[in-house]
């Protein structure tokens, strides 16, 4: 199972790309061990739209053609279910076990997601109930991926 993450806007240089990368390979190396093929980052061009709607419309249709057929979509949403670590990857386990080509984890920009994108998620997922930065929502992300892949494993970095 190939797990996507799909964000709207480019991590630039810096301690939050740098960070992001070094969990992105942590969680592939551990994920490779569990049948999880891959852990993919997709980024979106940010619209450049006038209006807010027609940059969340544009946005979330781009994010809309780069999802593959039955995957599973996962968006973050600060309206979105609060998860802790072990549940996170009691759903990988059980996608992987349904055979689901891949799980794509959606992260928008400022403005947000088209209504129709929140609607077609197969799941809403909050990091709390503060607004994140869509930088640091992306190192959380995969920081609490590479987190579910251990628990899967057993190894010893979740303790909880």
């Amino acid at each position: 199972m190939r797990i996507l993450v799909i964000a709207v806007g480019r991590l630039k240089q810096g301690a939050e790309r740098e960070l992001a990368e070094t969990y992105r390979k942590r969680a592939e190396a551990i994920g490779r061990t569990l049948g999880l093929r891959e852990i993919e980052i997709v980024e979106i061009r940010e619209s450049r739209a006038q209006d807010a709607e027609r940059r969340r419309t544009e946005e979330s249709n781009a994010i809309a053609h780069v999802i593959p057929e039955r995957a599973m979509l996962v968006v973050l949403d600060e309206r979105g279910e609060n998860l802790d670590s072990a549940a996170l990857a009691g759903l990988l386990r059980e996608w992987r076990a349904e055979d689901r080509p891949a799980v794509c984890f959606v992260i928008g920009a400022a403005d947000g997601l088209a209504d129709n994108l929140r609607r077609d998620a197969n799941r809403k997922l909050a990091f709390g109930a503060a607004t994140w930065p869509h930088q640091l929502a992306r190192v959380m992300l995969l920081e609490q991926l590479y987190r579910a892949g251990t628990i899967l494993a057993g190894h010893p970095y979740h303790r909880g």
